[in-house]
């Protein structure tokens, strides 16, 4: 049986989100893309027990997350009976609802009749009474923002969910959601937005609403999907995102241009002691509403370099410079 770090407090930092009383760590791990049924179950739960030992609290996960969809929630839920139950209370675990996870009309998008059926399915694959907090993944254009905000907030009324929030929302999507839910008497957390050095639709637009709102803020694909990494220098290897035939990528999205800036910004973090993937996070971690960022790994490794970042996250603004220099033309 599993036993944690007695010192795991000691490696993390920890941001308040937005103006609530939650604090999150500075980096979290999602089980978006190697948690699934089609990785090894072991390889699994070692990387979660050691982020946790790392002092990493929040794991990220959706319903659609694999793959198979909802394997990762099953994965997650096995581990957290057989490992982690004594440590319930010390962990936040997020769950999403909107896209596609069964045939018919009520399958995805934001309908009450989706997010419900979605949040009562995922509670079960993990064996979960509540999740901490629970997401619209995604806008439907086709759904009265009212509904679809009546659905968070019957999560919460119903003691399935302790926070609420909204992904891939645009700036004004986001104040009318908020204005709803304030409306209901619930607030909204938080806001999980795609952002990166090379991804920068959030700004400025989003973070600054964010900020005069008081939501926290936090960022997927801080890596770009593994491309600030070292993993694509030499080519894409076959067990990568842009490698496998189940990936969220493709060999296009790994850019000659994306690889050059990669090579240059490895120069600026050689400079202050860090791996480009550890220049990366600071980079997005250096708003003040970004709560926190999500990694994924594959590795144990991979999360130990990344909560490393903590150590040196301050960015002079010659560096930021030089950065922008550098990515003037690789954003996608």
């Amino acid at each position: 049986m599993y036993t944690a770090n007695n010192k795991r407090y000691e490696s993390m930092a920890y941001n308040r989100c937005g103006n609530s009383g939650l604090l999150l760590p500075a980096i979290s791990l999602g089980l978006w893309q190697n948690f699934g049924d089609y990785k090894p179950y072991d390889n699994s739960k070692q990387m979660i027990l050691r982020a946790f030992d790392l002092g990493i609290t929040h794991f990220d996960l959706a319903n659609n997350y694999g793959p198979t969809p909802g394997s990762a929630e099953v994965t997650f839920g096995k581990i957290l009976k057989d490992e982690l139950k004594d440590y319930r209370d010390e962990l936040i675990i997020s769950t999403k609802a909107g896209y596609r996870m069964w045939p018919g009309p009520y399958g995805e998008w934001g309908s009450k009749k989706n997010l419900i059926s979605s949040l009562d399915q995922s509670l079960k694959r993990m064996g979960l009474d509540y999740v901490d907090i629970f997401y619209s993944h995604r806008f439907d254009p086709n759904t009265p923002l009212e509904e679809t905000m009546s659905a968070l907030a019957q999560a919460i009324h119903s003691g399935k969910a302790l926070y609420v929030g909204i992904s891939s929302y645009t700036a004004q999507q986001t104040r009318e959601a908020n204005n709803i839910l304030k409306g209901m008497g619930i607030t909204c957390l938080i806001h999980q937005p795609s952002y990166s050095m090379m991804n920068r639709w959030v700004e400025p637009e989003l973070l600054s609403t964010l900020d005069e709102l008081g939501m926290g803020a936090i960022a997927f694909s801080p890596l770009h999907q593994g491309v600030l990494t070292n993993k694509y220098l030499n080519g894409v290897p076959a067990d990568s995102r842009a490698g496998l035939s189940y990936g969220t990528i493709n060999e296009d999205f790994v850019s000659k241009y994306k690889i050059e800036s990669v090579k240059k910004l490895s120069k600026i973090a050689a400079q202050r002691g860090q791996s480009v993937a550890q220049l990366s996070l600071a980079w997005v971690l250096r708003h003040n509403c970004m709560t926190s960022a999500i990694i994924g790994a594959s590795r144990i490794e991979q999360i130990e370099e990344n909560v490393a970042t903590i150590n040196n996250l301050d960015l002079s603004d010659d560096e930021l410079k030089a950065i922008d220099d550098i990515l003037k033309k690789a954003d996608a």
